[in-house]
């Protein structure tokens, strides 16, 4: 796959993304790219959705950089095609990313995407949440589109580390989701439930967030005694298990990611 490959097939930036993403602007044209031609032609995107990538994808994603602290390690949980956690990555260099993905052809895209744009602060592993949880203890996790609230916050919460901060991407129905998920929520021990807008709501670069943060260790379920964290995941953009060429200016060598903790 080359970066140019889809780069006709997508609208230009429209000036709220030349705002928002600054001197990321082409790495961001390219994955728009990446997204129409390929994305398109594997199935990870819709072909009606190649028109409206920047409004419905691209900057509704790049708004949330704004609620992510920094310096963190960060877990995009059911990355897909790479949103929000690719878009992220292009916004904060000093966010160390891991894209977790359970499907085969999302991962292979995910991993080509993350060599051809030169993000070496990203990783990519392939499992479920499920599966994974306890292995990891990020500062964040993000998700969009992903499950219903009463559900991902289980999943979220099994790879966020105590008093981590999880951000859920949602809809124009994220209280009424918040209302029904209450009771799970408390049970998991997330505090400080809110659904915040990230950007500007009222002239469409926004995008409503259910933000709430994991509750201390003795609340929640026993990790293992040593936890992967996303830091030693991240930095090398490869899947596990396959061996990958270097990104750009790094040096090769054997990738210990997504490993399950000893």
């Amino acid at each position: 796959m080359t970066a140019g490959a889809g780069d006709s097939l997508a609208p230009d930036p429209p000036p709220q993304a030349r705002t928002l993403f600054g001197p990321a602007i082409g790495l961001a044209e390219r994955y728009a790219g990446l997204l129409a031609g390929p994305g398109v032609e594997r199935g990870l995107i819709g072909p009606a959705e190649a028109a409206r990538l920047w409004d419905r994808h691209l900057i509704n994603c790049a708004v949330v950089a704004e609620l992510v602290p920094r310096p963190a390690t960060l877990i995009d949980l059911g990355s897909g095609a790479g949103l929000p956690g690719i878009v992220l990555a292009m916004l904060l260099p000093d966010v160390e990313i891991t894209l977790l993905e359970p499907m085969a052809r999302r991962v292979v895209f995910l991993d080509e995407c993350v060599r051809e744009l030169g993000l070496g602060h990203v990783a990519v592993h392939r499992g479920r949440a499920e599966d994974v949880a306890g292995q990891f203890a990020a500062d964040v996790v993000t998700a969009r589109a992903v499950a219903p609230l009463d559900r991902l916050a289980g999943l979220a919460l099994g790879l966020v580390r105590p008093d981590g901060l999880v951000l859920a991407i949602k809809g124009a129905g994220a209280a009424q989701e918040v209302a029904r998920a209450r009771s799970v929520l408390r049970q998991l021990g997330a505090r400080d439930v809110q659904v915040v807008t990230a950007g500007d709501g009222e002239t469409g670069a926004g995008a409503t967030v259910v933000r709430f943060t994991a509750g201390p260790a003795r609340s929640r379920a026993d990790r293992p005694d040593r936890p992967r964290t996303a830091r030693t995941a991240a930095g090398n953009g490869r899947v596990a298990g396959q061996r990958q060429g270097t990104a750009p200016g790094r040096p090769n060598r054997r990738s210990g990611s997504a490993k399950r903790a000893g």
